[in-house]
């Protein structure tokens, strides 16, 4: 009976098996080649790659093209067809004809719910392909160079992602719900509702991550969205778009422009989207709110903190993950590590000693350390300079150009460095703006607190603009409690391995504190951000017997 059930479980697995793969075979495209138009390996100054922009389903050059040149090599090796402001007309109509109530929405066209789901299920598979993953791993690396292991990781929360939104589970995104009225035949329904035409503009440093989850999110709630991604980096979602076309999503679902920021501003205002998700610097986004008369959601810059309480422990993994924190990427994240504070009882250990040695570790050749595509050297140089004629400041380690390299000038190159600066004088009015600015590279300030201090740590963190991600680093539940409890940070990790960056398609992502903040990753953050609340309440009677007009109220 054994050897029966195990030859039937064996016979029924490659029944399945097989029925998989013929699925596979006949409805995802298998290689590189079926969609996209590059090889990451072969772009150079001498063969150029080139990016379009798609409008209305088709793909359209322009006569303005912006040269993108290498981030390694100073090399011009992309085209980017870029579209000015005579060239906007068909955006702002393609935007246009999308109606308020959206592409689709529960009572309208809930097909396309179960369509975006087979297309997600596809796109999860493509991604999960060694080639077609190596593929945007590399594509990544040649336009906004990290590490191998950092521009993989992006792929795979992308895929995985996809993957939590295949099936049924972007119907169930827009689940309702009723509550009894007040006499028979009435009932009250909140529905999730879309925004209908959308627009959504992201950021260098995460090309393809950021702009396929927020993308995708739009889209499953029923948007027509027109995406704008950083010239820089569009060429990773121009084609990540050629793939989910090859998985099933209509041509017309998603407009995708390359311009200017001053033309993409006169887009919004002429096509006037009803929401606009926007990821990027605070000083953009404030500019953004205002143009748009507050119809947006924001996931801006984060001056991002941790504090390490008194609890000294697990010195060398902790130090580990405040390198990662800080200078992974080159510090290129809105979630790293910008300023950390150590309890004084990590002042006596060799905690400064082990991150230094970290820190040194990395270099240009694995790309652990590289290029900052927006501050140059001179700028983080000129900062950290300012920083060290504060009282009492010291540098710690890096603060030097990086030598041997070829990296042209319009980026930066700096050795991972860290600022001490001590806590009396970070708070200091003519201080603190300075100390909280936000460096976008391999850049950190570090200083120490007492217990007795603890108020004033509280009080600087509660001085910041930007309440993106913080860590509290400890095993004292009562710390915990005191930090959490005082502090606003959307993404705040708390624990022995608490890290202030990392973006996994798991949790929530977004800041905290501000009503236009925007999340990303989650059904929470999808709904909160592609949609709104629209309640329908049922009232079809009967009308009571013996009904008659009372009195005027």
């Amino acid at each position: 009976m054994f050897n029966f059930v195990v030859n039937r479980g064996v016979r029924v697995a490659s029944v399945e098996r097989r029925i998989y793969n013929t699925f596979v075979s006949s409805n995802v495209p298998r290689t590189v080649s079926s969609f996209a138009t590059v090889d990451a390996e072969e772009i150079s100054g001498s063969n150029p790659a080139e990016v379009l922009n798609l409008v209305q389903g088709k793909w359209i050059g322009s006569s303005n093209y912006n040269t993108i040149v290498d981030p390694l090599n100073g090399d011009s090796f992309i085209k980017v067809s870029e579209i000015d402001e005579t060239g906007i007309q068909p955006f702002v109509e393609s935007l246009s004809s999308c109606p308020k109530h959206g592409v689709h929405n529960p009572f309208k066209a809930p097909e396309r719910y179960l369509m975006l789901g087979d297309v997600s299920t596809k796109a999860a598979h493509m991604l999960s392909l060694p080639k077609v993953s190596d593929f945007f791993t590399r594509l990544i690396q040649r336009v906004s160079p990290k590490s191998y292991q950092q521009a993989h990781a992006e792929v795979y929360v992308t895929q995985k992602f996809l993957e939590n939104f295949c099936g049924d589970q972007v119907r169930f995104l827009a689940r309702s719900f009723a509550v009894p009225g007040n006499h028979l035949g009435q009932q009250s329904h909140g529905f999730r509702w879309p925004y209908g035409p959308v627009a959504i503009i992201t950021p260098f440093n995460f090309p393809l991550e950021i702009p396929v989850l927020q993308l995708m999110g739009a889209l499953y709630m029923g948007n027509k969205p027109v995406l704008k991604v950083d010239s820089k980096v569009s060429i990773v979602m121009e084609q990540m778009l050629r793939l989910l076309h090859t998985c099933g999503l209509p041509v017309e679902d998603v407009d995708f422009i390359n311009s200017d920021g001053k033309t993409m501003n006169k887009l919004l205002q002429e096509a006037n989207p009803q929401m606009t998700l926007f990821t990027g610097s605070s000083r953009v986004a404030e500019k953004l709110a205002v143009d748009l008369k507050g119809k947006i959601k924001l996931e801006d810059a984060g001056f991002d903190w941790k504090i390490l309480g008194p609890d000294v422990q697990q010195e060398d993994y902790i130090a580990w993950v405040c390198d990662q924190d800080a200078y992974a990427c080159s510090g290129q994240k809105c979630s790293a590590q910008s300023l950390l504070f150590m309890h004084e009882n990590w002042s006596h250990t060799s905690f400064i000693s082990k991150l230094k040695d970290l820190a040194e570790r990395r270099k240009l050749d694995d790309l652990t350390i590289g290029p900052v595509l927006t501050f140059t050297t001179e700028s983080m140089l000129e900062h950290m300079n300012k920083l060290l004629e504060i009282p009492g400041s010291k540098l710690l380690f890096g603060g030097q150009p990086l030598k041997d390299h070829s990296i042209p000038s319009i980026y930066g190159a700096i050795k991972p460095t860290a600022v001490y600066v001590p806590l009396e004088e970070i708070v200091k009015d003519k201080n603190y703006e300075l100390v909280t600015k936000e460096i976008f590279g391999p850049f950190q300030i570090i200083t120490d607190y007492k217990s007795s201090q603890l108020p004033i740590v509280l009080d600087a963190l509660e001085r910041m603009h930007a309440h993106l991600t913080a860590a509290v680093v400890s095993k004292d539940p009562l710390f915990l409690q005191e930090v959490i409890g005082n502090t606003v940070n959307g993404t705040t990790y708390a624990g022995l391995r608490a890290r202030t960056t990392g973006a996994p398609q798991n949790h929530w992502f977004g800041p905290a504190g501000d009503p236009r903040g925007a999340g990303i990753g989650t059904p929470e953050a999808i709904k909160l951000v592609w949609s709104c609340h629209r309640e329908i309440i049922y009232d079809i009677g009967p009308v009571p017997k013996n009904w008659e007009v009372p009195p005027s109220t």
